[in-house]
């Protein structure tokens, strides 16, 4: 292996917390640098240090005047028509250098991703290729570059076409992670196409993907990462493969499978401020509080004996919600028959169907459902401080956060067995290390029957419960398992370097 002074990695995303945030992309990319930064000073990467540094858009919402920066470049990113000015800014944030790129594709659109996915497309073409440019012009030579989705696979697919003619770029090598496979980027042959990138021309690739920036990326990124190691076997089948099953079965050999990891600093029931009663394993009965102000900031009875189910989610069709709906509907309506009462909360939002389903739901169980059709981090914190159980019915989940926090603060998951909710959950029908319920398939009848399994045990064997409770809470979700696993990526490629220098 080569030893520089200084291995250096440049990370790129759409997002990243906390400077900006949709979903979990946004929590990977502002945390998981961080932890490959404090990891790789003492891991077996070799004698150098690893210097990671984050390139993200300088979106329009980004706050600048909490977060403030420092315009450090200005350079033209080079197209078919001309270049396009584009101006870098730097901000330390948490001690990770960061650095934010503007332009017009970037300034003119307002959010981070676009209903007009054409513009979307022409806005993340610039910024992939602006990053790659970024790096030139500071002269920091990246050794690894680490892109996200299809966002910026047009970086890596650039790298991949210049690499053999570029000095700057000779030495680096490419891993693209997936964080969510069906968006492959569909609109984006245009752009590629107004940025001097050619369509692919290979039949390892379907033709329809020869202008899509995810499949130009996953063609030629040097190693894949799906977000759990479920997922990167789910991916090579044609139920989860969205129509590259094939191609990516038969590229095997560079898919690896590592598990988004939890900010377990943000994510702490000992110190979150926002609780009611602070809590940890060792001192589970302080958390009962955190149910009561649940239940009487909602509206519902303060019972500490009654269940309270709750879904915290992005209300889409991927995250099973009218799962959830159809299936707390069919218990409330048996509850009228004799079975045990219980409570339920819907926090989220997104698809319009969806949110007026779970809303008539709360019309037709007023005393037992609260719909809170919202975006709302701190009532997040008070679900899965105050809840008893967390729905996660996701028809697919690559990785899934919301079941690691929920066990964190002793919140009990019931989940689809799939991705890396499979990854994570272990079911009391597989081990007697139980941390929570798996069903399958993702039908409304095979919830019923987990909620069912999760209640008995809730009402009749508390001590179980608190036994499961316990197990979750104690479970190791950090982030530097994870980013020890990606640093071991990121040698196995700096090792096959050669003495002289060539990238192989």
């Amino acid at each position: 292996m080569l030893n520089p002074s200084m291995v250096n990695a440049l990370f790129i995303a759409s997002e990243a917390d906390p400077l900006i945030k949709v979903g979990g992309l946004g929590d990977v990319a502002g945390s998981l640098p961080r932890a490959l930064k404090m990891v790789g000073s003492y891991s077996d990467i070799g004698p150098a240090p690893l210097d990671v540094r984050l390139v993200i858009p300088f979106h329009p919402a980004i706050d600048s005047d909490l977060y403030a920066s420092q315009q450090v470049a200005d350079f033209i990113v080079h197209g078919a028509r001309g270049g396009i000015h584009a101006s870098a800014f730097f901000i330390e944030v948490d001690g990770l250098p960061t650095y934010l790129i503007s332009g017009q594709p970037v300034a003119e659109e307002t959010g981070i991703y676009s209903a007009d996915l054409e513009a979307d497309s022409f806005k993340y073409v610039f910024f992939s290729l602006a990053a790659l440019e970024l790096a030139r012009v500071l002269g920091w030579k990246p050794d690894i570059l680490h892109a996200n989705d299809w966002h910026t696979s047009p970086a890596v697919y650039a790298l991949a076409l210049n690499r053999p003619f570029d000095p700057f770029f000779k030495q680096t090598s490419s891993i693209l992670t997936i964080h969510n496979l069906p968006y492959l980027g569909a609109m984006t042959g245009p752009a590629l196409q107004a940025f001097d990138l050619p369509p692919a021309q290979t039949t390892r690739l379907p033709a329809w993907a020869w202008h899509m920036a995810l499949p130009l990326g996953l063609l030629t990124a040097d190693r894949i990462v799906a977000v759990s190691p479920g997922y990167a076997k789910e991916i090579i089948t044609e139920e989860f493969g969205s129509g590259l099953h094939y191609f990516l079965r038969a590229n095997a050999g560079k898919i690896t499978g590592i598990l988004n990891g939890l900010d377990t600093l943000k994510w702490d029931p000992a110190t979150d401020r926002e609780l009611a009663s602070t809590f940890s394993s060792t001192n589970l009965p302080a958390r009962a509080p955190n149910k009561s102000f649940l239940q009487g900031e909602l509206g519902l009875d303060v019972n500490p004996s009654i269940p309270l189910i709750a879904m915290v989610t992005r209300m889409d069709p991927q995250k099973g919600v009218d799962l959830a709906v159809e299936a707390l509907r069919a218990l409330l309506e048996q509850t009228a028959a004799g079975l045990p009462a219980f409570q339920a909360i819907f926090l989220g939002t997104g698809n319009p169907v969806l949110e007026q389903l779970v809303h008539l739901l709360e019309i037709d169980f007023p005393g037992q459902i609260r719909a809170q059709i919202a975006y709302n981090e701190r009532l997040s914190r008070h679900i899965y401080a105050g809840a008893d159980l967390l729905l996660m019915p996701s028809r697919y989940e690559p990785c899934g956060l919301s079941q690691m926090i929920a066990m964190h603060y002793g919140c009990i998951p019931i989940a689809h067995a799939t991705g890396g909710l499979s990854d994570t959950i272990l079911d009391p029908a597989d081990t007697q290390q139980s941390t929570g319920f798996l069903f399958k398939p993702a039908v409304a009848a095979e919830l019923v029957e987990a909620i069912q399994r999760a209640l008995i045990i809730y009402l009749h064997d508390p001590a179980a419960w608190q036994a499961t409770q316990i197990r979750g809470m104690q479970q190791d979700f950090s982030w530097d398992r994870s980013a020890t696993e990606y640093l071991k990526l990121y040698k196995s490629l700096l090792d096959r370097r050669i003495s002289d220098g060539k990238y192989v």
